[in-house]
């Protein structure tokens, strides 16, 4: 008799495959204020929902223009109950390199929404142009990267739910099959 991994934890090898370690996460200098709470054993679980929260909380927390993205996806973890570590990982889909494409985006998208009569504005990569055109853009750059965050937020919710389902139900036909052909 062989013996197979069960499908619905195939799902959880992927993930498993490029999470961050968990010891690593508990001992982070900057979440160990979190204190007791790191060491709720729900947060670390693979599971259909916590993984779709996971995405929904981190693709929303990487979006906002702010500096310690990490603590505030790791709030947002705690109170929504998902997976810490992949609520963690995603903000750093904003890293150094990624960060100006994307906040300029936000704010393209922010400006377009609020109707402003600036219009796109030249981005110059420096401290003195962000000192002195901050007053211009915080406001389409704050209300683009909600819309954005939360946008992406909703999508990546569903989208990890139904390729979980879609993985494990293809799992379970691979299977069937397998047996069937012996």
């Amino acid at each position: 008799m062989v013996t197979t991994i069960s499908p619905t934890h195939m799902p959880r090898k992927l993930i498993k495959k490029y999470m961050p370690d968990e010891r690593k996460l508990k001992e982070h200098k900057h979440l160990s204020w979190l204190g007791s709470h790191l060491h709720e054993p729900n947060l670390w679980h693979l599971t259909r929902r916590s993984v779709s929260r996971a995405f929904a909380v981190g693709l929303f927390c990487a979006f906002l223009p702010i500096p310690a993205q990490m603590i505030v996806a790791a709030v947002l973890a705690l109170i929504c109950r998902s997976n810490l570590p992949i609520s963690v990982g995603l903000v750093w889909i904003t890293n150094p390199l990624t960060m100006p494409p994307i906040f300029y985006g936000t704010y393209l998208v922010g400006d377009f929404l609020l109707g402003s009569p600036g219009g796109a504005i030249e981005f110059e990569l420096s401290m003195e142009w962000l000192s002195e055109s901050l007053s211009l853009i915080w406001w389409p750059l704050l209300f683009g990267s909600v819309v954005c965050g939360v946008f992406f937020a909703v999508l990546s919710y569903f989208a990890i739910n139904q390729f979980w389902v879609w993985h494990v139900n293809r799992s379970w036909k691979r299977r069937k099959e397998k047996s069937r052909n012996c």
